[in-house]
């Protein structure tokens, strides 16, 4: 009589099950999975918390003295006198606050006439800005005209080139304005028409506009709406934040402009307050000076004190939820 002996069964390599969806939740949120350098573990600990406190108070106060300094350091030595200014080791405290120094600095430099001008070269290259940049990142965005990413990638090539290699066609194009034959030099125009035409703004309004719902505008369009009827009544209301962003990107750059208002506007009644403000610095002293780039500087930064806001708005808003 014989016996086979049966072979025992092969184990079969088994994986084991993906946790479940809950049991990841649970598990990320106690800590387990972190995507940064330092783990929670680690800031558990005495040591973690010290070297982690430590390393971000420095980096603050570091970043934070790097932008103010500078700024204190401006008004400070505007309320110093010139000898003051001159002495070495510098003070970092004015023995004698001055006041008057500004007073003197806003007759003498002529600074409401500069920021007069200054006023109107940016408040009219902001709306040129929008109504020339919006309505073209519309078009790109929404209407998807033939050759609409050649178009858009010819825009972006512009920003690839230098600023000063553009800075003679553009000014032979001001002097001599094709087929039309205007002159704009020492005309607002001239500032107004080159702010108007910039390829980064049309980029950050179409990626904004990209996010904007399909289904809003088709609606729209079934209740008869025109393409400039959605613009104005959609899409522009929530686009406010990124609205906000390119208006004061574009004020502060023509404010704080200086090469090319100095080629385009050489009339001292028609200059901007940088290029009036180094066309007349040799001839005051120091303490005077420094005045005026105070009070030239003071509504960048109140522009930006006020809408701190919508600025941080406009740079997070990346979609709507609907």
């Amino acid at each position: 009589m014989t016996t086979t002996l049966n072979p025992p069964p092969l184990l079969k390599a088994t994986t084991p099950a993906p946790a479940p969806r809950s049991t990841r939740r649970r598990k990320k949120e106690r800590g387990y999975e972190t995507r940064s350098l330092v783990s929670p573990m680690s800031l558990q600990t005495l040591r973690g918390k010290v070297i982690y406190w430590t390393i971000l108070v420095v980096v603050v106060i570091g970043f934070t003295l790097a932008f103010v300094f500078p700024l204190y350091w401006m008004v400070t030595g505007a309320l110093k006198s010139p000898e003051e200014l001159a002495q070495i080791p510098p003070s970092f405290f004015p023995k004698h606050f001055d006041f008057g120094v500004y007073a003197d600095a806003w007759d003498q430099l002529q600074l409401g006439v500069f920021l007069k001008n200054t006023a109107l070269y940016a408040g009219g290259a902001w709306l040129f800005t929008l109504a020339v940049d919006v309505t073209a990142a519309y078009a790109l965005s929404k209407l998807r005209p033939f050759f609409g990413k050649l178009i858009l990638g010819l825009m972006l090539a512009t920003l690839m080139i230098p600023p000063m290699v553009l800075l003679l066609p553009t000014y032979l194009v001001a002097k001599d304005v094709p087929l039309f034959h205007f002159d704009l030099l020492n005309t607002p125009w001239a500032i107004w028409l080159p702010a108007a035409a910039n390829g980064f703004f049309i980029f950050l309004l179409k990626r904004f506009f990209d996010s904007i719902p399909r289904e809003l505008l088709e609606a729209a369009e079934i209740d008869g709406a025109s393409p400039m009827r959605i613009l104005w009544s959609i899409v522009l209301p929530v686009s406010r934040p990124i609205l906000g962003v390119v208006s004061i990107l574009s004020v502060v750059t023509v404010w704080k402009d200086f090469v090319w208002p100095l080629l385009v506007l050489p009339e001292t009644d028609k200059m901007s307050i940088s290029v009036g403000i180094a066309s007349l610095s040799a001839q005051m002293p120091q303490n005077v000076l420094i005045a005026s780039l105070v009070i030239a500087s003071l509504p960048t930064i109140l522009v930006f004190f006020v809408f701190q806001r919508s600025i941080m708005a406009g740079l997070t808003a990346g979609s709507l939820k609907g």
